[in-house]
């Protein structure tokens, strides 16, 4: 289809996560960014009214125009907020104008009473509140408590790929590198490329070039007593991140990418990209090193 690397990752994330879901359910596709107002406001009414319509067969998918432009763009969308509801893959509604909850509800009803929507299932655990659990516990730093959080999830859910890649990061957070390993390996093959597990699988490679403190120190000495020397400047930048010190990590590959581009076939730039797919490009970090990036490559 002549798609690049990363639009091919971004059409699998899309199928995965909202065309397949919409063979059998109504799935409401929300439009937005961080620094949308409107987009911000219309969110609670959103989740509330998919909430309450869940069992009828209604999920709430969003797309983050920044992160996901190509997505963005093959909808044509011009302006955000900008929802529709898709079903077989297709769009069948445009539910941008339904802003209160009784004007979404009336057009869901409406949507459901025509289409053969498939209700939801008998009652389940609602897994939302724990994973978001995970992750907060994740973001504190707590890499053992996240991973038994997680354990727990998988304990109920097996097949869910979120859980399986929140208890890898948390061993990986922990120190537990080998029960990383193995959790990935004893993983079912058919999660294997889901973006949560590719996440968690980033975050481990990563992790396995964390030096001791005597090392980082010699690795920060060369790089600082050589500049101009790329092959010290990466190695430091890979240790540092490992070690935890982010920034500095990052603001040595984009110097590198400054100063070079194409060096070792863009191997800065993949492996401040690699740092960005381990942290989550949701991450408030992650977007302002983002936009750092781009001033760097297009500015």
């Amino acid at each position: 289809m002549g798609l690049n690397l990363d639009e091919q990752k971004a059409v699998d994330r899309f199928r995965q996560q909202v065309a397949e879901p919409s063979m059998t359910k109504l799935v409401i596709l929300d439009f937005w960014a961080e620094w949308c107002g409107p987009c911000k406001a219309l969110t609670p009414v959103l989740e509330k009214v998919a909430a309450e319509y869940a069992d009828k067969g209604v999920l709430l998918a969003k797309v983050n125009v920044d992160e996901e432009q190509f997505i963005a763009s093959q909808f044509q969308v011009r302006s955000i907020p900008t929802v529709y509801a898709l079903f077989q893959g297709q769009p069948v509604a445009d539910l941008t104008s339904a802003r209160s909850e009784s004007q979404l509800r009336a057009v869901l009803d409406q949507l459901l009473e025509k289409l053969p929507v498939q209700a939801g299932d008998a009652p389940a655990t609602d897994l939302a509140p724990l994973l978001a659990m995970g992750e907060e516990v994740l973001a504190s730093g707590d890499g053992e408590r996240a991973a038994g959080i997680f354990a727990q999830i998988i304990d109920m859910a097996p097949d869910n790929a979120e859980a399986h890649g929140g208890l890898v990061r948390g061993l990986v957070m922990a120190g537990h590198l080998e029960e990383a390993e193995a959790a990935l390996a004893e993983m079912d093959p058919a999660l294997s490329t889901d973006p949560w597990v590719e996440r968690a699988r980033a975050a481990l490679s990563l992790a396995k070039d964390r030096p001791d403190d005597s090392e980082l120190a010699a690795l920060r000495a060369a790089a600082a007593e050589r500049p101009a020397d790329m092959d010290a400047q990466f190695a430091f930048a890979a240790a540092a991140f490992a070690a935890g010190e982010r920034d500095t990590a990052a603001d040595t590959l984009l110097a590198m990418i400054s100063a070079d581009r194409d060096w070792n076939e863009g191997a800065a730039k993949a492996k401040l990209l690699q740092m960005f797919e381990a942290i989550g490009l949701e991450d408030p970090w992650v977007s302002a090193t983002r936009r750092k990036l781009s001033t760097i490559l297009f500015g």
